[in-house]
């Protein structure tokens, strides 16, 4: 009788560690009608979800090309980095929404052409309905941005866009658009042979972050919380750099990481625990 005693006490107390983990579900939908199709995302919910009934703070986190919405699952390990730092301490528990921008076509702006908008998307359709859907709070306090490479890129634009929705934002890697208007002239001209000289530089102005941080007010830079990470061996390096310069002679305080790496998931998955204890501190009244 001991030992069954004993073995029943030691399942009762594995219990709550077991319940400590959270819950990835990558196969959802959201039926669009700016892109004419339905669009997958994954979700990750955190340990205590389904135990509780309050709402919780967001982050959404993007892709980069080549990979979808099961890219951070697959290979950036989403659910055990966010465990983790929960458990830990460290980050705040939170829901973090991975949305498909690799299906028709891939990007997660507007198309120049204005046949495929998905930014349009993404803040019309996508946001509204996750955060319907999920108990998710809705201030702009509780909502984050953050992604690597292509999705670094739209992290800045979409923050940049509107700095109103976002507390804190964290381009890993980024691709920065455009450095001038001249290589903006020649991304577009390849698929776009006949583009007006108006609509290529207003489509670098909209998708170039040095130009956003050239031309948008001050104070609208200034209301979101920047975290720039790439690594020192990274492709991408001298966008994000300039980046960083350009923040620095317009004042705007931000975080700005190098450390030793390229472009790759071994970077990624080391910054993504630095991300999400960097978010939680808006989330938490830093």
């Amino acid at each position: 009788m001991k030992i069954i005693a004993t073995i029943a006490l030691a399942a009762m107390l594995a219990i709550p560690a077991l319940a400590q983990t959270g819950k990835v579900l990558d196969n959802l939908s959201v039926p669009s009608k700016v892109l004419k199709s339905d669009r997958k995302f994954a979700i990750y919910l955190p340990p205590d979800y389904a135990s509780s009934e309050r709402s919780y703070p967001v982050m959404y986190l993007l892709h980069g090309a080549g990979d979808d919405h099961t890219g951070w699952v697959q290979f950036g390990e989403v659910l055990h980095i966010a465990d983790k730092a929960i458990a830990e301490g460290k980050a705040t528990p939170m829901i973090i929404v991975m949305p498909d921008a690799n299906t028709g076509r891939r990007g997660y702006f507007n198309d120049v052409k204005g046949d495929w908008n998905y930014e349009d998307f993404f803040f019309t359709e996508l946001m509204p309905y996750v955060e319907k859907k999920f108990r998710i709070k809705t201030e702009k306090r509780f909502r984050a941005i953050a992604g690597l490479s292509m999705g670094g890129g739209g992290s800045f634009m979409y923050a940049l866009h509107h700095p109103e929705l976002f507390s804190s934002a964290c381009p890993l890697s980024a691709s920065t658009g455009p450095i001038t208007l001249e290589d903006a002239k020649k991304g577009l001209i390849r698929n776009n042979p006949n583009i007006a000289d108006s609509t290529v530089e207003r489509y670098y102005n909209r998708h170039s972050a040095l130009a956003l941080i050239d031309k948008i007010p001050d104070d609208q830079k200034k209301a979101v919380r920047w975290y720039i990470d790439c690594g020192d061996d990274d492709f991408l390096y001298e966008g994000n750099s300039l980046v960083h310069i350009a923040l620095r002679k317009k004042e705007v305080p931000h975080e700005f990481r190098v450390r030793e790496g390229g472009h790759t998931w071994t970077y990624w998955r080391q910054s993504l625990p630095e991300v999400l204890a960097f978010v939680s501190q808006a989330f938490h009244q830093y």
